[in-house]
């Protein structure tokens, strides 16, 4: 096995999601990690298209680990499958000595030549990207053509980074062999959303007039049409009178505010706060009593981490990819037919009527979260670099 590895790291933009795996990545005293990135939007004020509006992150993004932004012919401000198109990457594989080129998503033609650009110089290539069986509609010409794309592509491949078993099922049903999947789980900083919110809950229901016993179910990500907060929205509308009447915490914004505002407006107890930094959102979770995301279509869904990570019940739609690992019907919360906003409504009636049930799956949550970690990712990260765990 080799001492130590020289990685290089290629994506196309600063996630907040990302950087701290990053950060931890260049802990390891082995690995000599930096980051190409080809444009820098979302450390700068911009719109997001599926907040529908401005933002900025609160959390640094580019902190604690190295990284460059490479040039890139044309704008940097969209960010689609071709663009932006980054040039420079060949010789800076070639002046920085790197070993390793590891790439976030496949779909994009330019990562496709960065693969063969990386193994024309003899360098190990690894892949990570969030595709599942429930993703994507693929109909029968289209999994022939998806099989084909993968055989070429894993040519050049050393290594696949699975982010959960339906991702890695994915991979395996394209021809990849187990021995080329490593997981390297989709995790979030566990220990930033336990520590920034100890004694929040409180705080945040006597800000927003919420009962100390008062159920509170949260919604918190893109108010999109595929996260189906509408769905959730109906389903609340049509819980029956409860000893303690519960409350319905919407954080986010999007295209379906205007008409979430509208159905919402003959509906007792429902409160919409709007998008919220990454430092606010810790305060939410600790209020809340269960956690929804009735997506239509998640390749993972991190905010179902984040709020497991307060101790949360968790009820999501049998659409969302962190379901199929993190979600154990009737264990930690409950998984429903997506669409189905009786089932939804069941699921929520039996939490805010059984508080104690609610915390005890909380209770659940955390424990199962407490090691879909970032040392979880280190060490499938550090397998598929050949390196010892």
């Amino acid at each position: 096995m080799p001492s130590s590895r020289k990685v290089a790291f290629l994506t196309t933009h600063p996630v907040q999601y990302q950087a701290p795996l990053l950060r931890r990545l260049s802990e390891e005293p082995d690995i000599d990690l930096t980051v190409f990135y080809a444009s820098d939007v979302t450390i700068r004020n911009h719109v997001d298209p599926g907040f529908g509006r401005a933002i900025a992150w609160d959390v640094p993004l580019l902190e604690g680990y190295r990284s460059e932004f490479l040039p890139s012919w044309g704008a940097t401000g969209d960010i689609t499958l071709l663009r932006p198109f980054s040039r420079g990457l060949r010789q800076r594989l070639r002046e920085g000595a790197f070993d390793t080129l590891a790439i976030h998503c496949y779909s994009r033609p330019q990562h496709w030549f960065a693969a063969a650009t990386a193994k024309a110089l003899g360098l190990r290539v690894l892949f990570r990207d969030e595709a599942t069986e429930i993703s994507k509609r693929r109909g029968g010409t289209k999994r022939v053509l998806k099989r084909a794309f993968f055989r070429t592509l894993d040519r050049m491949t050393d290594g696949w980074l699975a982010i959960g078993t339906l991702n890695a099922a994915y991979y395996r049903a394209q021809g990849i062999p187990d021995a080329k999947i490593f997981m390297t789980p989709y995790a979030v900083d566990n220990a930033f959303f336990r520590s920034g919110a100890p004694g929040a809950g409180p705080r945040m229901r006597a800000e927003l007039g919420i009962p100390g016993g008062a159920p509170v179910i949260l919604y918190a990500s893109k108010l999109q049409r595929r996260k189906h907060a509408d769905h959730l929205l109906a389903a609340f509308a049509r819980l029956p009178a409860l000893p303690e009447p519960p409350h319905l915490v919407v954080v986010g914004d999007g295209e379906l505010m205007p008409e979430l505002r509208a159905a919402a407006a003959d509906v007792a107890n429902v409160h919409f706060l709007g998008f919220r930094g990454q430092r606010e959102l810790p305060a939410f979770y600790a209020m809340c009593d269960v956690f929804v995301l009735p997506s239509s279509f998640e390749t993972w869904g991190l905010v179902v981490n984040e709020a497991m990570n307060l101790g949360k019940a968790i009820v999501v739609s049998d659409q969302v990819g962190a379901g199929h690992d993190l979600v154990r019907h009737g264990e930690n919360g409950f998984v429903f037919p997506v669409g189905d906003v009786t089932a939804l409504a069941r699921a929520l009636e039996t939490l805010c009527r059984d508080p104690a049930l609610a915390a005890a799956m909380g209770r659940r949550s955390l424990e199962m979260v407490s090691v879909w970690d970032y040392e979880a990712d280190v060490r499938g990260f550090r397998q598929a670099l050949g390196l010892a765990a």
